[in-house]
């Protein structure tokens, strides 16, 4: 498979003359930015029967693809209870039949929302391969014995970075959370146990839709998606059902 430029953009012109002012513009135009794909048909018969079989297909593909940096980071999107949304990039650290599992800052800005409003979007925006995967579903808490889990393989850095940052929070200045971290280094140096911050943990998103996006030429998607049948999540016997969306 492959991405080609569509014939229409000239990267090369990096200016234009604004047609009425005739004042020479230098910011670049995205109307103009556009790929046509090259890929082959993503059909319901190609897709495993449920979505974590389908996603592991997909992501050992990924991962296996030098083209493709950071294959498990996702695009997190939450929202408040009155419907005002918000977004960042999260790395997945962990996926099975229950779901996806980030780890983060329960008091976080998306800690906060999930508390309050507990249905998460995740995104995989695999570009190289024109291929995306949107997971939606129910978020809650992993167990703490999971979260202690993982938090012992963390590097120490990466520890001491948990207690030092207050995630979402206001701060003076990156002086201020360089100390704060000083000052833990100091208290728990190289080859000491850290312990796990109280406020900080692991989220699932147990899932209730999956789609599987492939991009093709002309803009006619494959966009076959996995819904849940009723039945509840952690059903016994759970089936899902594959619908065709048009692009």
């Amino acid at each position: 498979m492959a991405l080609v430029t569509d014939p229409v953009t000239d990267p090369a012109n990096d200016s234009a003359n604004d047609p009425l002012t005739g004042v020479v513009n230098d910011a670049l135009d995205p109307a103009d930015m556009r790929e046509q794909y090259r890929t082959t048909e993503l059909s319901a018969a190609d897709l495993a029967p449920e979505p974590i079989a389908q996603f592991t297909r997909w992501f050992k593909e990924t991962a296996t693809n030098p083209a493709i940096h950071e294959p498990n980071a996702m695009i997190v999107s939450t929202a408040t209870p009155d419907g005002r949304p918000s977004s960042r990039t999260v790395l997945l650290k962990h996926y099975d039949q229950a779901g996806f599992v980030f780890f983060t800052n329960y008091d976080s800005r998306k800690g906060a929302e999930l508390a309050a409003n507990p249905y998460a979007s995740l995104l995989f925006p695999w570009h190289p391969l024109a291929r995306q995967v949107i997971v939606t579903g129910r978020a809650e808490h992993i167990g703490r014995d999971e979260t202690v889990a993982y938090f012992r393989t963390r590097p120490h850095g990466s520890q001491l970075g948990a207690w030092a940052s207050r995630q979402s929070s206001v701060i003076d200045s990156r002086a201020e959370l360089l100390a704060r971290y000083g000052e833990l280094a100091a208290r728990y140096p190289e080859g000491t146990q850290v312990p796990v911050p109280p406020e900080w943990g692991g989220i699932r998103v147990v899932p209730d839709a999956v789609e599987f996006w492939q991009g093709h030429e002309n803009r006619l998607h494959d966009r076959l998606r996995y819904v849940r049948e009723d039945g509840g999540e952690g059903a016994e016997g759970e089936t899902w059902r594959v619908e065709r969306l048009a692009p």
